[in-house]
């Protein structure tokens, strides 16, 4: 086999690996999503180490849903706070402002929402 034949088989299979990642991203897209309409999250309050808390819980999604979910909630409201183990944990006593961003996202709540 010389060089021409190995070129050839080259460009032979890169012309297959357009129609193999075509067909990934069709079975990626036919992957049940999360549903924010049908989630409820539950959010509570917390003391930690004599800090106020407010933690937003059940989150059922992937760990990168929950961190885009924690990134927009923390820039919004202008605060701190870390997401991961399917919770997000934002500084301070912030139930109502968080409460009425997820229900304009259209999560439904539980918990001390005031």
């Amino acid at each position: 086999m010389d060089w021409k034949d190995k070129l050839a088989a080259l460009s032979a299979l890169q012309q297959d690996e357009p129609q193999v990642q075509e067909m990934q991203t069709q079975q990626e897209s036919l992957k049940p999503q999360t549903n924010a309409k049908k989630q409820t999250l539950y959010i509570r309050y917390e003391k930690r180490n004599g800090k106020p808390a407010t933690i937003v819980s059940e989150f059922q999604g992937s760990e990168q849903e929950l961190k885009d979910l924690a990134k927009r909630l923390k820039s919004t409201l202008g605060i701190g706070g870390s997401a991961k183990d399917d919770e997000i944990l934002l500084q301070g006593d912030v139930r109502a402002k968080v409460s009425d961003f997820l229900r304009k996202d259209g999560y439904k709540l539980k918990g001390e929402v005031k």
